[in-house]
């Protein structure tokens, strides 16, 4: 019963709960008054009389209470009435009383409760404002009732404990709270507050949530810190009241004990509470945050955060759409609907915080800036960051500069943002326009990892947002493409190709947005033409009739362009026409029957067939054009291998198959009719035992045909179609891709031209190419490119035939082309100028291929080929190498050392043709499937077709170098970032893509997924070289019964192989989560060579160490500096998927191991150049940044290896470092240099609140630094090259200025219990700053500007050193204790500067005139004099100053802190 209810006891003493809240209520009203209620309230008792006098009208039913005058003066009437009466006091009770009766009927209460309404008159206006308060906040308006009101009302709430109050019910408890609001007087607040606290201890859970949300607006200010603290023990207790506490608490104003006290209990609860809670809980804790505590609130916040308990699972998801019976898809959908809004609102929470609250937002970026665990960044970290990004426009730029970092490290993967997106598509829509700014900053970056993540962006917000984004989105893409940076246009058009298969449908609504790219097209070079017409025609040919006028568009452009006489267009003609071919011959759906889809399709047919006739029409008299024809239809079909239907081909494949034996093919005969320049002969028959029906290769007539074509320029019949030896690789290609596509991958049928021979001529060159004219050497080497690019182009076809046979037949195909590659680069040296024949066709201009004058060779010297220095044959991240010397990034990718370290013997022919590459065929990737050849035997057979006998078929070193070399390129090609130089409307876009067509239609992924299917294979190549070298006099290069030759092979292939497990496994796609199964099958593969069979359930971290380990040990048989630095990276990059110490640790001691070493080349000279310099840079950083105490590793070099240098010979070097030379020593300074000035950024700043072995700890890793330090600025005094001076002056300011920075502070804490020790670092130091003013003034002698650029700032830093050591005194009370002198200028050497010293004999006006040294720096006079303060100089006639002396104390100073320096040396 509710009667039987008790209220909790106060802790009052003294007071007895029980008086204030009875446990069973006594009636007031006689039999009497209850008799007369019955009747109603016409029965007028003292209550309506009272009432009604003093201008409210009681009603009955629905009908509000009516009040006749102003709310004011009825209270003062009634205050009046009650006063005046004449049984005042006991009328207030009788009043009470009639109150009481009357809200016995709930409908009466409820008016009660409600607003009274202002009586209305016909014809007369109302006095009564339009809102007027209910009658018990009237009556509670009155001080000598209100204390019985209060109590009444209070009686009352029990009544109604177990009232369900529906959607439109009435809700006494509320109404009953919410008259105590806003009072304009409490008669006594204590009570009112005690016997709301009583209410709330036993009242059920809504009614206390209506109380504590009212506690605010009830409460008077002394009150609010007592109810605070007792809500907060409320809200420890349990968590069902934890909004309404929160959402009171957020309303008082709290002390800052009680505030933190309470938003550290509500930060404890933030990843149970529950989700609809959760917004509540997040604004409270935001609330009011001070500056002092905001990054603490903030990265508690961040970590107890977590928005994968917001949304609820997808497989839960999809448990309620399977079990429809139980749960109604409306539910869940309800459900996820709930959790969006709840997810919403916690961001409009953090929104309002970081919009008005400085510290905030600040405090966040901060807290997601300062996490460096890649695992500890959460989706909320990104959404926040696009919040503070879209919200405040004065931390936009930070934010940006954050965001950027943490996509560099890895820090915010793609896969966060999927999430964000999926499951928050809600919340981040309101963010669309920074989503779209960001893309549209990340995706021109140089960074791939920034570019991916603008694409991810891209494509997320189309498939999430709704057409206005999708427009904005295609829009920004198109203007990318628009742009003429090559790279962002490569990237917006692979977004788009990714669009147009995910989404064919929405993105045909922007087509037209699309189409406008055609306006643009000469910015595009032929791979990104390809990518425009595919997207073209799936938009096209995919959506039926909705497409049609896209397809006008693009048969207009094609025409217009295939009936150009510009090259250029025509090509662009070819690659769109062949494109659009391949759309509309895809396999047909024929399940559909209908008229409209026959008419379609019968219209299609037609279309197809006017453009097959059309391109073969435009392309038969040019052969490049032809060529380009073959290579685009071969690329087509290999790509939509099993997707087309060859019956719509038919008429082309048969006139494919009819033409090329008729255009290359003879039938093999003893002699041959005709000229040719040359004796014709035939060469490399592996069906030598076959006579009848056998075949060759018609090249050299073909060629000799060619070139005698050229010189007569068109005499022949232009009606005829031309044959050129320029088609026969391409034309090939189509064959035998044609052939297997018909033939389910059989080549059966054209099988006979694996072994068939060559038309050439003798291949004997030695010695005769001198007596050859110009035009007979530039025949004969067109007509080895021709060889060479058909022996490709066989090896291509047959290297996946299964037969041995054709297997060994390959292999010698492989020996043929090394071979003809030999003769080939002997005829190169002697034709200098020479311009092969084009290889590849879809370049994208023949002025944009390179000239061979300028890297053929012009002489042979060493055996190497002499380049100019304006050879643009190497790709753009080639031209990096030499930034190395400036030492400015560590990291560089040494490609061009890595390429040629196995290249520097003489004759080389790998070497020589490196320079020609994109005259050759691109090498398929399955062409690599050879190194998993061993040994082959090849059967020899007879005219019966006997076995004769067997013929040992190997992969040979020539051979293993000619495919390792090849595929380094690749993989540098497509698993490194693209060059991070870019030039918008270059001439030589697309030139990076010349010779990888093929390539680049596969992605980063498939290749790195064929790579490490080749491991196994390359571990045993591996382990051969390895054994080799161990066995080959351990190392030794020119010891005795070593094949220099040989071992120079070898050392080639060791370092191809290295480098690629090099290129493979740094990768950067393997920090992708959805790559990691890849990872760790690459890295079973070499920890299986350690465990067999036991590493297919070893956890990914053991494989990594298993991995490392087995790469460890091929160290004791690296036979060159590349491979040593390639063995390194190699290590890292595995190493790096974690680092841990002990392989830090085995990387530095290998590191060492390496620099330690003495490193010659096969001629047995010690290794130099620009290329071992680079190479030594990056292996002494990973020395250096490996090691356990960079301190201590630069201490050891200098004062260790530096000095047995200087004592060693001329053309000597350190013992202990045989890397260090006179000609390495400015790489070794800077590696030092820049990595002092790093390692002491670690070192932390003082606080006053360390401790003095804390202090001690830090002055000794300072007084390290700084004697090191000491140590490589004296060393100038030897080594006063300009490339040391200007690394002295650039590290030696920065280092300064770290000292300034981190050090001074430590200083300012330290100097009273520690000043010897801060004393003597600080005389180290100043030896060491005037040793720099000294290089200021020789670079002024020497008025070098690339040294006098360093000067003004390094004499600003000097100068703050002064200030700072003056400030520093003064901060220990011993300012009194320090003097100055002007340093006089002096050369490296220590010798005084004359002009300078006879300046000074001048009086003070002609000093001021012609003072060098001020006007120079730039600075007054004065700051100039207090620059030298602390250097050995002329003293000053004041303070006591002494004659070739200066310290920073005076003898006798405060507290005895003295300390003389030296005169200097």
């Amino acid at each position: 019963m509710v009667s039987k209810r008790k209220l909790a006891k106060t802790d009052v003493p003294g007071e007895n709960s029980k008086s204030d809240l009875p446990k069973t209520k006594k009636s007031r009203i006689s039999d009497k008054e209850k008799a007369s209620a019955r009747d109603g309230v016409e029965n007028d008792g003292i209550f309506e009389e009272l009432l009604k006098t003093s201008g409210i009208i009681l009603k009955t039913g629905e009908g509000q209470n009516e009040i006749a005058v102003d709310q004011t003066a009825f209270q003062k009437k009634l205050t009046l009435s009650l006063k005046k009466h004449p049984t005042y006091p006991h009328v207030v009770q009788e009043f009470i009383s009639g109150l009481e009766l009357h809200i016995k009927d709930r409908n009466q209460f409820k008016n009660c409760l409600l607003p009274c309404a202002p009586t209305r008159n016909e014809g007369s206006r109302t006095l009564v404002h339009s809102y007027c308060e209910s009658l018990i906040k009237l009556l509670l308006g009155i001080e000598i009732l209100q204390p019985a009101v209060v109590t009444l009302l209070l009686e009352k709430i029990p009544e109604f404990f177990f009232d369900v109050v529906g959607t439109f019910g009435t809700n006494y408890p509320r109404l009953i709270v919410n008259q105590f609001k806003w009072l304009d007087k409490l008669v006594d607040s204590q009570d009112l507050v005690k016997k709301l606290m009583q209410m709330l201890s036993i009242s059920p859970v809504p009614i206390q949530h209506d109380i504590i949300t009212s506690l605010p607006e009830i409460l008077e200010d002394s009150q609010q810190t007592e109810i605070a603290r007792e809500l907060s023990c409320l809200l420890k207790q349990g968590r069902r009241l934890t909004v309404p506490i929160l959402d009171a608490l957020s309303r008082l104003d709290l002390d800052a004990g009680l505030l933190a006290e309470v938003r550290q209990s509500a930060m404890t609860i933030v990843p149970s509470v529950k989700l609809e809670d959760l917004p509540v809980v997040v604004r409270f804790i935001l609330h009011n945050v001070k500056a002092a505590d905001a990054a603490e609130v903030i990265s508690d916040l961040r970590k107890n955060l977590d928005l994968s308990s917001c949304i609820l699972p997808l497989q839960i998801l999809g448990s309620q759409k399977k079990l429809k019976s139980q749960v109604p898809a409306s539910s869940s959908m309800s459900q996820v609907a709930t959790s969006q809004n709840c997810v919403k609102l916690l961001f409009d929470a953090i929104k309002l915080a970081v919009r008005f609250q400085k510290d905030v937002s600040e405090a966040w970026v901060k807290a997601i800036e300062n996490n460096m665990s890649v695992s500890d960044h959460k989706v909320l970290d990104l959404i926040v960051l696009l919040l503070i990004h879209s919200t405040n426009t004065k931390n936009r730029k930070q934010t940006e500069k954050v965001l950027r970092s943490k996509i560099r490290l890895g820090c915010v993967p793609e896969q966060l943002m999927q999430k964000a997106f999926q499951n928050h598509s809600l919340v981040i829509k309101d963010f669309f326009p920074s989503i779209l700014a960001l893309a549209q900053m990340f995706l021109p970056s140089t960074h791939p990892a920034m570019v991916s993540f603008g694409s991810c962006m891209y494509k997320q917000a189309f498939a999430a947002f709704d057409s206005y984004c999708q427009q904005e989105v295609v829009s920004a893409l198109v203007t990318h493409v628009c742009s003429g940076n090559e790279a962002e246009v490569d990237v917006s058009l692979d977004v788009l190709t990714d669009l147009v298969v995910l989404h064919p449908s929405l993105l045909m609504r922007y087509a037209t947005f699309v189409k406008t790219i055609l306006d643009s097209t000469q910015k595009l070079n032929p791979c990104q033409i390809r990518k425009l017409f595919y997207i073209l025609s799936m938009l096209a040919f995919s959506q039926r009739q909705e497409g049609s006028y896209i397809q006008d568009d693009m048969h207009m452009v094609i025409r217009k362009w295939l009936s150009s006489t510009v090259p250029n267009h025509k090509q662009m003609g070819i690659i769109g026409a062949v494109t659009m071919i391949g759309s509309m011959a895809l396999k047909r759906n024929e399940g559909d029957g209908s008229l409209e889809r026959s008419e379609l399709n019968s219209e299609r047919d037609g279309q197809l067939s006017t453009l097959l006739d059309l391109v073969g029409f435009c392309c038969e008299q040019t052969p490049e054009a032809l060529a380009l024809y073959y290579d685009e239809f071969a690329n087509l079909i290999e790509k939509q291998k099993g997707n087309l239907d060859l019956q719509l081909l038919d008429q082309f494949g048969k006139s494919l198959v009819e033409d090329f034996p008729s255009d290359f093919v003879v039938d093999l005969s003893p002699t041959v009719d005709g000229t040719f320049l040359f004796p014709l002969k035939s060469l490399y028959n592996l069906d030598e035992d076959e006579s009848q029906g056998a075949i060759a290769i018609n090249l050299l007539p073909l060629v000799a045909q060619s070139e005698l074509g050229r010189v007569n320029d068109g005499v022949g019949n232009p009606s005829k179609r031309i044959v050129s030896p320029i088609c026969l690789s391409p034309s090939f290609r189509l064959l035998r891709l044609y052939t297997g596509e018909q033939n389910n991958g059989s080549l059966e049928e054209i099988d006979a031209l694996l072994g068939c021979p060559l038309y050439l001529t003798d291949l004997e060159v030695e010695g005769k190419l001198d007596s050859l004219s110009k035009q007979e050497r530039e025949i004969l080497c067109s007509l080895l490119f021709h060889a060479l690019n058909w022996f490709r182009e066989v090896v291509n076809a047959f290297c996946q035939q299964q037969d041995a046979e054709m297997k060994g037949k390959v292999l010698t195909r492989l020996q043929n082309i090394t071979e003809l590659q030999n003769v080939l680069g002997k005829c190169l040296a002697a034709t200098p100028g020479y311009v092969p024949p084009p290889a590849t066709f879809d370049s994208e201009a023949l002025e944009a291929v390179p000239s061979i004058s300028a890297v053929g060779p012009v002489k042979k010297k060493n055996g190497r080929k002499k380049k100019s220095d304006g050879s643009k044959t190497c790709f753009a991240d080639r031209s990096q190498v030499d930034e190395c010397s400036e030492g400015n990034q560590p990291d560089t990718e040494l490609s061009e050392l890595e390429k040629t370290a196995g290249e520097r013997e003489s004759g080389n022919p790998v070497a020589q043709l490196h320079n020609y590459r994109q005259y050759f065929r691109e090498l398929d990737l399955e062409v690599f499937n050879v190194l998993h050849c061993g040994l082959l035997t090849k059967s020899v057979l007879d005219t019966e077709m006997h076995t004769e006998a067997r013929e040992v078929v190997q992969l040979g070193p020539d051979e293993l170098l000619f495919l390792l070399d090849d595929l380094c390129w690749k993989l540098e090609h497509m698993l490194t970032p693209s060059p991070t130089r870019r030039m918008p409307f270059s001439k030589e876009r697309g030139y990076r893509d010349i010779g990888f067509s093929h390539l680049c239609q596969k992605s980063p992924k498939e290749v790195a997924t064929y790579v490490v299917k080749l491991l196994k294979p390359l571990c045993n190549h591996m382990e051969n070289m390895h054994n080799y070298f161990q066995v080959k006099n351990h190392g030794i290069v020119d010891g005795p019964g070593v094949n220099i030759q040989e071992y120079q092979l070898m050392s080639s292939c060791y370092q191809q192989l290295l480098l690629t497990f090099r290129y493979l496994f740094a990768w950067n796609g393997f920090s992708q989560n959805e790559n990691s199964d890849l990872l760790r099958s690459a890295l079973q593969v070499l920890a299986d060579r350690l465990k067999p069979g036991e590493t297919e359930f070893l956890p990914l971290e053991e494989l990594i160490s298993e991995s490392f380990q087995y790469l460890v040990n091929f160290q004791q048989s690296i036979s060159s500096f590349s491979s040593a630095f390639t063995l390194a990276q190699l290590l890292i990059a595995i190493a790096e998927k974690p680092m841990t110490s002990w392989k830090r640790e085995k990387i530095a001691s290998l590191a060492k191991q390496f620099l330690c070493q003495s490193w010659v080349n096969p001629t047995g000279e010690r290794e130099k150049g620009s290329q071992f310099n680079s190479a030594l840079y990056t292996l002494l950083c990973v020395y250096l940044e490996h090691s356990d105490n960079i301190l201590k590793a630069i201490e050891e070099i200098s004062s260790v290896g530096v000095p047995e240098l200087i004592n060693s010979a001329k053309d000597g070097c350190s013992s202990t470092y045989p890397t260090l030379s006179r000609q390495t020593f400015p790489v070794f300074f800077r590696v030092m240099m820049a990595q002092l000035e790093n390692s002491v950024k670690s070192i932390p700043a003082g606080k006053p609140l360390d401790s003095s072995q804390v202090q001690l700890e830090k002055l000794l890793q300072w007084n390290i630094a700084v004697r090191n330090f000491h140590i490589l600025v004296n060393l100038v005094k030897v080594f006063d090259s300009r490339p040391v001076l200007s690394i002295c002056l650039k590290y030696g300011r920065l280092f300064v200025e770290v000292f300034l920075k981190l050090a001074m502070p430590l200083l300012d804490y330290s100097f009273k219990k520690h000043k010897d020790d801060v004393q003597s670092l600080l005389k180290t130091l100043q030896l060491s700053t005037r040793q720099l003013h000294h290089m200021c003034g020789h670079s002024k002698i020497r008025q070098d500007i690339g040294l006098t650029n360093h000067v003004p700032l390094m004499k600003k830093s000097l100068e703050q050193f002064v200030y700072r050591v003056k400030a520093m005194l003064a901060f220990n009370h011993c300012q009194e204790a320090f003097w100055m002198g002007i340093l006089k200028n002096r050369d490296l050497q220590g010798e005084e500067i004359l002009s300078q010293a006879s300046e000074e004999r001048d009086d003070s006006k002609e000093e001021e005139d012609s003072t060098e040294s001020t006007a120079e720096v730039g600075l007054p006079k004065q700051q100039y004099l207090l620059l030298l303060l602390l250097e050995e100089a002329v003293p000053i006639p004041q303070r006591g100053m002494r004659q070739g002396k200066q310290s920073f104390a005076k003898p006798g100073s405060h507290r005895g802190a003295t300390h003389q320096f030296p005169d200097p040396v």
